[in-house]
């Protein structure tokens, strides 16, 4: 994935600010059944929000891994929400222009 823009990352977080967090990190972490959520969410909507209700401490070292795990890039992280975007690979089902 190609890096976006401050520009881009503004507006992405401009457009997440409605958004309700539809991935929660609870007491078991980023398991396989979560990686795979946040995958199906990313191709379902672009542009996601995850919560970390617990390993608060550790949220920088868990976004560096999911970007990786999802190819997806966090544009941005307020409070205890990271807000992430990957583009869809089909053209014709992208929601987002840049």
């Amino acid at each position: 994935m190609e890096n976006l823009t401050t520009q881009q990352k503004s507006r992405l977080r401009g457009l997440a600010n409605p958004l309700k967090p539809l991935i929660f990190i609870g007491k078991n972490g980023l398991t396989e059944d979560v990686a795979a959520a946040v995958n199906e969410a990313l191709d379902a909507h672009e542009l996601i929000k995850i919560k970390f209700l617990e390993f608060k401490e550790e949220k920088k070292a868990l976004v560096k891994t999911i970007e990786g795990e999802c190819q997806a890039e966090c544009v941005g992280v307020i409070g205890h929400v990271a807000i992430f975007y990957r583009q869809n690979k089909d053209p014709k089902r992208r929601k987002i222009e840049l």
